[in-house]
Parts: structure tokens; C-alpha cells; sequence
């Protein structure tokens, strides 16, 4: 990028020395102007063509060139969940659909009644975000002879819209090997474009010829519910029969699975500054020990398998302010590294200090 000082040097070299081009001569005046909006201009260039390209684009301008590939950008999804409704004497109270109640901060509308009885409400906001509740909810009318209503049970998660590395991450991915008719390739372009899938491993031939598993992790990166699980059946391979009513081809009976969690409880001494508060201090280490889980899970469709480190964890422990030393840190019981199986994925679960 050229700067205003390199214009303007630029513009001076081509003025003879006899003439007076000092800063505040006139002509130094009449150039500078000029040397900065040329500047601007040159700034506004750079941007563009940051703009313009998948690896430095963002936002919108990574949107739109995604989707010239094809590739769309995956919104957020709202949350739903279970609820039962109980009047004075504890018998069902029924419920209309449309009906709208809220918890906390969320507004939640009961979408229809299963045929187990169970109610399926929607929280009306999108995003992970609409996962954080369960408990009482209040009805935004009066309703009268109602006495409970309970949300339950998440049935599906809610999740965010789909962020700039992984668009971008799916977008190059598209280039890399042809998709075509059903090869491995073309499952995992399909698939990963579906809503709640974060990422995905496929197992040709893995039950005999023309059997086909996918395994999938959700969009927020966790295990999906059985809910979720079932819809992806249904869109790829209806009842695994192999008939083509899906996006799987004719003959392939292609079974859905999700990854499976393993919780993962950390154990370690910790040696603390002057005045640094316990409580405080394993705060600042859950919120990185669950950023290094994070990320191993969103390697995990890239891995053959995930390994969670002790140096990893203590190295994240060391940075957590008031943190002098870690010793003996384990993870469930044991003091060397925890190797998962292919289709497992850490999820962090307490963190507790040796004496």
C-alpha cells in the first residue's frame, strides 16, 4: 500500500531542487491534498481486494462468494424442547398451538403435541443461546386453570449461524477432490451443508457392500440429540433401506450416528500468587480448558483421532491469571495423555485441585 509520506516523496523527486519544496512551501501544500486522498484511494484498493478473495473475505463478501461455489452459508437455528402443561388436580392441561410463554429472558411458542403426549415448544431466538434454559415458564396470557408449565427436555439445539472459518473451511474443501455420485466426497459436501452438522466422518462398505455410516457432530460442536439424528436419516437415507428418497444414492443404505462424548474430569495442584482467590482462578481455567475442547472438536472430521494432552491442559492452566505452577495433572484418574476412539470427542467435566 502506498502510504501518504511515500506519495508525497514520490511527488517531490519530480519537482526540480530549485525550487522551494519544503513542508509549508506552496508547493508542499498544493501536493499534500492530493497525496492523501491518493492515499485514501489506495487504502480503499486494498481493502477491495481483501474483500474479493475467499481466503481474506468476511461477512457478506464471504457469503456471496461462497454461494458462487455453490457453498451456502448455514443460519442459526432455533432451540426446541419438551414441555408438559398440568392444571390444579395434575391432569394434562391442553395447549394450543401458537401459544407463547417465556423463561428468563426467552419467548418460547408451542409448535404441536406429540403423539406421546409431550408438547414441542420453539424458543422464539435464535442461536445456542436458547439452550441455557430449563424450568417454569409463564405464559404470556392468562390461562385460566393452568397450574404448571415445565420446559423439560431440549430436543433439538439451538445454533448459531455458521462463523467465517467454517464457511471458508467448506468453501476450500470443495475444492480438493471432485464430488461425485456418492463417493466419499460428495457425502461429505452434501451432509456438511445440512443444517446441525458441524462436521462429519464417512464409513464406506463398513456392514458389507453397499452400506455406508456417516458419524456426525452438530453444529455447536456437541454430540446431536436423538431428534436431530433422526431428521438427518431421514434427509439422507430414509430407514436406511437404500431407495433413493434421500440424498444418498439408489443402493446405498447409509446409517446415521453421532460422535460420542467423553467427559473429561481434570485433577491438578495448583500453586497460587499472594491474594489470588481459588474460585477465581478455576474460572479463568474452565473458560480455557473449554476453548482447547472447542477446538479439538472442531478438528475432530479432519482427525483420524482426538488426543487430549496433559501439556496442552497445563499450558493453558499456566497462562489463567494468578497461576504460579501446575503439578500432577491427570485426566480421569490417569496422569498420561487421554486418546479417544475415532468417533469420540472430549467434553470437558469438573476440574478439581490436589492437595
Amino acid at each position: 500500500m502506498a502510504s501518504y509520506e511515500a506519495l508525497m516523496e514520490r511527488k517531490l523527486d519530480m519537482i526540480d531542487d530549485k525550487r522551494d519544496k519544503r513542508q509549508g512551501s506552496l508547493i508542499y501544500d498544493a501536493l499534500a491534498p492530493n497525496a492523501a486522498e491518493t492515499a485514501t484511494f489506495y487504502a480503499d484498493l486494498d481493502m477491495l481486494e481483501d474483500r474479493t478473495f475467499a481466503d481474506t473475505a468476511t461477512g457478506d463478501d464471504l457469503t456471496r462468494r461462497a454461494a458462487e461455489r455453490g457453498i451456502m452459508r448455514k443460519g442459526a437455528v432455533k432451540a426446541t424442547f419438551y414441555s408438559s402443561f398440568l392444571d390444579e388436580e395434575g391432569a394434562e392441561y391442553p395447549v394450543e398451538a401458537g401459544t407463547r410463554f417465556f423463561l428468563e429472558e426467552y419467548y418460547y411458542v408451542v409448535l404441536f403435541r406429540e403423539e406421546d403426549g409431550r408438547y414441542v415448544l420453539e424458543c422464539e431466538t435464535a442461536g445456542a443461546c436458547g439452550n441455557d434454559y430449563l424450568g417454569n415458564l409463564v405464559p404470556l396470557e392468562t390461562m385460566a386453570g393452568l397450574a404448571e408449565a415445565t420446559l423439560e427436555e431440549l430436543r433439538t439445539d439451538g445454533e448459531d449461524e455458521e462463523g467465517d472459518e467454517e464457511l471458508r473451511k467448506r468453501y476450500f474443501a470443495s475444492f480438493d477432490a471432485d464430488a461425485f455420485g456418492g463417493n466419499i466426497s460428495d457425502y461429505k459436501r452434501k451432509i456438511n451443508a445440512m443444517r446441525n452438522v458441524g462436521g462429519v466422518k464417512v464409513y464406506p462398505v463398513w456392514n458389507g457392500g453397499g452400506t455406508v455410516k456417516v458419524v456426525i457432530i452438530d453444529q455447536g460442536w456437541r454430540a446431536p440429540t436423538e431428534t436431530e439424528l433422526a431428521e438427518l436419516q431421514t434427509q439422507i437415507d430414509p430407514e436406511s433401506r437404500g431407495e433413493g428418497y434421500g440424498i444418498a444414492p439408489i443402493g446405498h443404505k447409509v446409517t446415521v450416528e453421532g460422535v460420542a462424548e467423553v467427559i473429561c474430569d481434570i485433577v491438578m495442584g495448583l500453586s497460587l500468587a499472594e491474594g489470588a482467590v481459588q474460585e477465581t482462578v478455576l474460572e479463568d481455567i474452565r473458560t480455557r480448558f473449554e476453548a482447547y475442547f472447542e477446538e479439538m472438536r472442531k478438528n475432530w472430521a479432519d482427525s483420524e483421532y482426538l488426543t487430549v494432552r496433559i501439556s496442552y491442559l497445563e499450558s493453558r492452566a499456566l497462562e489463567a491469571d494468578g497461576v504460579l505452577d501446575i503439578s500432577d495433572c491427570s485426566i480421569n484418574g490417569s496422569s498420561g495423555n487421554l486418546v479417544l476412539g475415532k468417533d469420540e470427542v472430549p467434553v470437558l467435566g469438573e476440574i478439581g485441585v490436589s492437595n
